[in-house]
């Protein structure tokens, strides 16, 4: 008897143990993970930044352009070396017209950059003594100011100025204005003041103190 009742409560026992075991059911909202970040392409856009244009104004007291520009022609053949303002070492671009300007005590700024806000002129009216601006050759300046120059021709001339470049001739040097140039032209900048002639007094006027003969 005792046999068979421990039979019945072994047998039991299997089948309770020996049933399929269900999956636990899945969230009916749950979602798979996926990666699902996207790389972007970050494209550099080469954007010329516009600025509110200021007004040039430079103190350039009794120095004529003419004089400026003799100076700067005696300038011609040295060498071309990066942020330098020193004649026995060389010129950058800026280095060169910032030696030329401050040789008669006028201040301009140091960087080909810091004029691109100021006011331009326009091309064809470019004479002695006028600043031209031109986009860089580097790969992070190419659509922004990055070379400057000395205009040392007059209106109806073809345009010429005198800069220290890194290019073929590799220091100060007189260019002509040409398609690379032209395209890489930004603005022309008037730095000296323009000289109002004074009338010259009437000479045929009589003196209001004349006493007129009668």
């Amino acid at each position: 008897m005792h046999f068979v009742v421990g039979s019945k409560l072994l047998l039991i026992a299997f089948l309770s143990f020996s049933k399929p075991v269900k999956p636990a059911a899945h969230h009916a909202t749950s979602k798979k993970h996926k990666a699902t970040k996207s790389v972007k392409a970050h494209k550099h856009s080469r954007v010329r930044h516009h600025y509110a244009e200021v007004e040039a104004n430079y103190e350039t007291g009794e120095t004529t352009p003419d004089e400026l520009v003799e100076f700067a022609q005696t300038l011609k053949g040295i060498r071309y070396r990066y942020g330098s303002t020193n004649p026995e070492r060389g010129f950058d671009c800026s280095g060169f017209v910032n030696y030329v300007f401050s040789h008669f005590g006028i201040s301009i700024p140091r960087s080909s950059s810091d004029f691109e806000p100021v006011k331009g002129i326009d091309i064809s009216e470019a004479k002695f003594g006028d600043l031209i601006l031109f986009t860089g050759t580097r790969s992070h300046n190419y659509h922004s100011a990055g070379h400057i120059g000395i205009v040392i021709s007059q209106p109806g001339e073809p345009l010429a100025f005198i800069h220290s470049t890194s290019g073929a001739e590799n220091g100060v040097t007189v260019t002509t204005m040409n398609d690379l140039y032209q395209r890489r032209y930004i603005k022309t900048i008037r730095v000296f003041k323009e000289q109002v002639p004074v009338e010259e007094e009437d000479a045929t006027t009589p003196d209001s103190t004349e006493t007129v003969a009668r």
